[in-house]
């Protein structure tokens, strides 16, 4: 176990987010500080717990599912299962994501046909006028 603590400043720092955050992921569960006083310290513990919050929030995946794989990494168990299950997740929020920049596209699409009409409709109107 490693004697390195870092600050709730620090974390906000390295990883470029707010104290908020952090105190959000905490009071989520994720992160567990000791308290020294009135400041909260962190142990790598909780330092690699909140960096795989935030790569599951980079990932889109919800706050749910984001708490689910990081209790399940720290629990001993059979890495084959944890690895698949990971695995299952993140082949789900691909689909979904697949699905969502397809309805984006054919939004586009559609915005780029009005469009179309839309100035063919002007030169009509100006060629009248």
């Amino acid at each position: 176990m490693s004697d390195t603590f870092w600050t709730i400043s620090e974390l906000a720092q390295e990883f470029s987010i707010t104290p908020r955050t952090i105190r959000f992921y905490e009071d989520q569960g994720i992160v567990s500080p000791r308290r020294e006083g009135r400041n909260r310290v962190y142990t790598a513990r909780d330092r690699t717990r909140l960096k795989l919050a935030l790569r599951g929030k980079r990932l889109g995946l919800q706050l749910s599912e984001i708490v689910s794989l990081i209790n399940m990494y720290d629990s001993p168990g059979d890495t084959v299962l944890q690895l698949q299950h990971y695995l299952a997740l993140l082949a789900q929020h691909r689909e979904s994501l697949t699905r969502q920049r397809q309805d984006i596209e054919l939004t586009l699409s559609e915005i780029a046909e009005q469009e179309k009409t839309c100035h063919a409709l002007l030169a009509q109107k100006r060629k009248a006028t």
